[in-house]
C-alpha cells in the first residue's frame, strides 16, 4: 500500500488543521487505518484509528479534540485537529494494517507555536 500524507503545517496554539492520506490500493475499505506521530527525541506513538467498519479509538492525549474519518470513495483517510496544543507538535504518519502488516505514509510535519 503506497499512502501520501498531506496537509501540515504551522499554526498558533488553539488553532486547528487537517491532515489528509491518500492511500494508492484497490481494497482501501477493506483497510484498518491510523495516523501515529512522532516528536523528536521520542517514539512514533498511535494518535487515532479507524477500523474498515468505522470504529475509532483515541489517544487519551487527543480525545474530544481530534477525529479521525475515512472517505472510502476517494480512497482518503483524515484527521481533523482541533484545539491544537503545542506538545501536539510532531511529524504526523499514516498508516494502514491488513492482519500484521503495516504500511506507513512518508510524515508530514505539524508544528504548534504557544
Amino acid at each position: 500500500v503506497q499512502l501520501q500524507a498531506c496537509g501540515g503545517g504551522l499554526v498558533q496554539a488553539g488553532g486547528s488543521l487537517r491532515l489528509s492520506c491518500d492511500a494508492a490500493v484497490t481494497d482501501f475499505r477493506r483497510l484498518a487505518l491510523g495516523w501515529h506521530r512522532q516528536a523528536p527525541g521520542k517514539q512514533r506513538d498511535l494518535v487515532a484509528r479507524i477500523s474498515a467498519g468505522g470504529r475509532t479509538n483515541y489517544a487519551d492525549s487527543v480525545k474530544g479534540r481530534f477525529t479521525i474519518s475515512r472517505d472510502n470513495a476517494k480512497n482518503t483517510v483524515y484527521l481533523q485537529m482541533n484545539s491544537l496544543k503545542p506538545e501536539d507538535t510532531a511529524v504526523y504518519y499514516c498508516a494502514s494494517y491488513w492482519g500484521p502488516h503495516v504500511s506507513w505514509g512518508q510524515g508530514t510535519l505539524v508544528t504548534v507555536s504557544s
